[in-house]
């Protein structure tokens, strides 16, 4: 079992050569604040770190892993599909039953586009949006992640306007867009009744998964969908996280609001980089006819073979049930374990995706009052939960995959405990 004295002798010289290699020693920013463990392999819900260190893993490489680690139906489609050639500058029947496979398991869309990158594929949504509309300009809600680009990288602030988040960004990339506070939708009719002639579309996580876990009011998608439509507005869902994870469906059939266009990614694969856009044909055809969207890798042999495995396991499995069972007892458990300790951890969200921080034991409804809970104190929190054998992120998310069982249960519990145990919280 993993204990707070883990070795680290390996990694911590592998660090030391990655810092000469590439700037910080990390190949993306996000993993500046993460302690730096370098892993050897995964299987399933567990990591191994080149030490002999293991973790039950709530991170699942920023949420892709959804299928567990290396699972072997996705390994063995892709595997025998590259055999035959990996980016042919062309097309292939492969893509053919990715996007089939994954056009049925939405239900919603008409067509789909295979990309690489969430990032590039809400690029080619906003751009879709501007060409279908003639309007320039877009909404989009403080706390919502869509990418690292300039005109939609927001540092958080205090009243929710947002800022850049990087030197060298162009600020005023920014004023492509208007930034509210979300689940407000009194605050988005009053927007789009003053500019609704200038915006293109309104852009949102439809549940904030990349920080919070932070669910709709009842009724606030279905609102928006009306404000939309009512003023010619494109309703663009980021369902990179959410996408097959919180759903088949994801969001969307979830909650079900459907959206005009939305972007997808990380459960859709196994764990391997694509993403894609999917949505209503009249716009989706716009780029056979005028709006450009291009790229070497996309709809590769690879990314078609772990589509179609990744859909086909999902589509017969249904595991959507029983990972949500397991995510909602690891928080049951986490709430237990800190009220045993009194230690005023706050945990909300789904059993799929939930958020853990130091707080107010009330529902949090968007950025502002998440930036008002005491997230410094969560992340060195997480570090400690690390050096005990959970691997997690420090903003708080917590990620469920299909192979997390009883075994895996047990054990984040009992390290969760030794934690607080330890006293360093």
């Amino acid at each position: 079992m993993a204990t707070s004295t883990m070795v680290d002798a390996r990694s911590a010289e592998l660090r030391r050569r990655a810092e000469e290699l590439t700037p910080g020693g990390v190949h993306s920013n996000i993993r500046l604040s993460a302690p730096r463990v370098f892993f050897e392999r995964g299987q399933g819900a567990w990591l191994w770190d080149v030490d002999g260190n293991d973790y039950v893993d709530h991170l699942l490489g920023q949420g892709p892993n959804f299928l567990g680690h290396a699972p072997a139906a996705v390994l063995e489609r892709v595997a025998e599909a590259c055999s035959k050639g990996m980016v042919y500058g062309g097309q292939h029947e492969l893509e053919l039953e990715a996007g089939s496979r994954f056009l049925d398991a939405l239900g919603w869309p008409e067509m789909v586009r295979f990309g690489v990158s969430g990032t590039e594929m809400v690029q080619a949504a906003l751009r879709l949006a501007r060409a279908a509309t003639g309007r320039d300009r877009f909404v989009r809600f403080a706390g919502h992640y869509h990418g690292w680009l300039d005109n939609v990288l927001l540092a958080p602030t205090e009243d929710g306007s947002g800022t850049v988040a990087s030197e060298g960004q162009l600020a005023s990339h920014l004023e492509d867009s208007f930034v509210l506070r979300w689940n407000d939708a009194d605050a988005l009719a009053e927007l789009l009744g003053q500019h609704g002639d200038e915006v293109a579309a309104v852009i949102m996580e439809p549940f904030m998964c990349n920080s919070g876990a932070i669910a709709p009011r009842d009724g606030y998608l279905r609102r928006v969908r009306e404000l939309c439509d009512a003023h010619g507005v494109v309703l663009i869902f980021d369902e990179v996280i959410t996408g097959f994870r919180l759903a088949l469906g994801g969001a969307a059939e979830r909650f079900g609001v459907v959206p005009d266009l939305a972007t997808y990614g990380k459960a859709m694969a196994g764990g391997f980089p694509v993403a894609a856009l999917a949505g209503r044909a009249d716009l989706m055809e716009r780029f056979a006819s005028g709006v450009a969207h291009a790229g070497t890798f996309n709809s590769s042999v690879m990314a078609c073979a772990a589509i179609a495995a990744s859909l086909e396991q999902l589509t017969a499995e249904r595991p959507h049930e029983r990972v949500e069972q397991h995510g909602r007892a690891v928080m049951e458990g986490i709430e237990r374990l800190a009220r045993d300790h009194d230690v005023p951890l706050r945990v909300q969200g789904v059993g799929m995706a939930f958020h853990v921080s130091f707080g107010e034991d009330r529902t949090v409804h968007d950025s502002v009052e998440l930036q008002q809970l005491d997230l410094e104190r969560y992340q060195r929190f997480s570090e400690q939960l690390v050096a005990h054998g959970i691997w997690v992120a420090s903003r708080g998310i917590w990620y469920v995959s299909t192979a997390h069982g009883q075994a895996e249960l047990d054990a984040v519990l009992e390290r969760f405990e030794a934690t607080l145990r330890a006293g360093e919280v």
